[in-house]
């Protein structure tokens, strides 16, 4: 958390406003305040405040939960781990408590990186894939049909769940996608994936997308201090509803701790 849905919604925030925040295009960086050494992964921090001073902010995207700003020269790249969120705002008064990275810009404004529990991270690079190799294709690739993620489910005899998590094997799934996947397609989180038939895969494919789709219409997941502003939380199937009914078949749903990562199913529904 921050998953897909999150990220996209951040990104377009960025590029066009949202949020309750103005658009961070066009501006110009006219200084770095680097408030926690670690957050900055590389370059060093003096590098970095050299770098980037003078860069206008020209593009906002994503790769798999990784924020993408392009400027004129390199590409600043921000992943948000668990607690991490971008903010825009005037230039004025004290930074928050958890505010690790300030990037002053030239028209009065400021771009906040904000990181309670201090494990996002943030680059700046000429070469973006120089951070992003290794990346699985994106679940909306159109090049990754139901036959494609079939051979990828036969090459492996993982669980499922676990699998899905794995960004090199597809990006941008966490924990309250995957779980609600997995319960929309009806496949257990043990189900080794190599054994997932032709049917089930292509349903577990478009489930992936289907719910994805859905956090990224309704700007994401709020339930708790982390990301504020969505609205997927009211459309959790199974995510951290232990004990509640299912809502196909109306069995608690059950936790179960899988690759230490808790996962939440039907045991009724999610048999296979």
């Amino acid at each position: 958390m921050p998953e897909l849905p999150e990220v996209e919604t951040i990104v377009r925030a960025l590029r066009s406003g949202g949020r309750g925040q103005p658009p961070l295009l066009g501006r110009q960086v006219r200084s770095a305040e680097l408030l926690w050494g670690r957050t900055l992964a590389e370059p060093g921090a003096d590098e970095f405040a050299q770098r980037i001073a003078g860069q206008t902010f020209q593009t906002s995207e994503r790769r798999a939960k990784y924020l993408l700003l392009g400027l004129e020269r390199d590409t600043l790249i921000v992943h948000l781990r668990m607690s991490g969120d971008l903010r825009v705002e005037a230039d004025a008064g004290e930074l928050e408590k958890h505010d690790r990275l300030a990037l002053h810009l030239a028209d009065g404004m400021r771009l906040v990186f904000n990181d309670a529990r201090k494990f996002g991270r943030v680059w700046l690079a000429a070469d973006p894939t120089s951070v992003l190799a290794g990346l699985g294709p994106e679940p909306f690739d159109p090049a990754l049909d139901a036959q494609a993620f079939l051979a990828m489910l036969g090459r492996t005899q993982r669980p499922i769940k676990p699998l899905l998590l794995d960004q090199t094997f597809i990006a941008g799934i966490g924990n309250i996608y995957a779980d609600e996947a997995l319960h929309t397609a009806g496949i257990h989180p043990l189900a080794v994936a190599s054994q997932i038939p032709a049917l089930k895969a292509a349903l577990l494919l478009d489930a992936i997308r289907e719910v994805l789709q859905a956090g990224i219409e309704r700007n994401g997941a709020s339930f708790d201090w982390v990301y504020r502003g969505g609205e997927y939380q009211n459309q959790f199937r199974v995510y951290q509803r232990t004990g509640e009914p299912c809502p196909v078949c109306g069995s608690p749903i059950e936790r179960r701790v899988i690759g230490q990562r808790s996962s939440h199913f039907c045991p009724v529904c999610q048999r296979f």
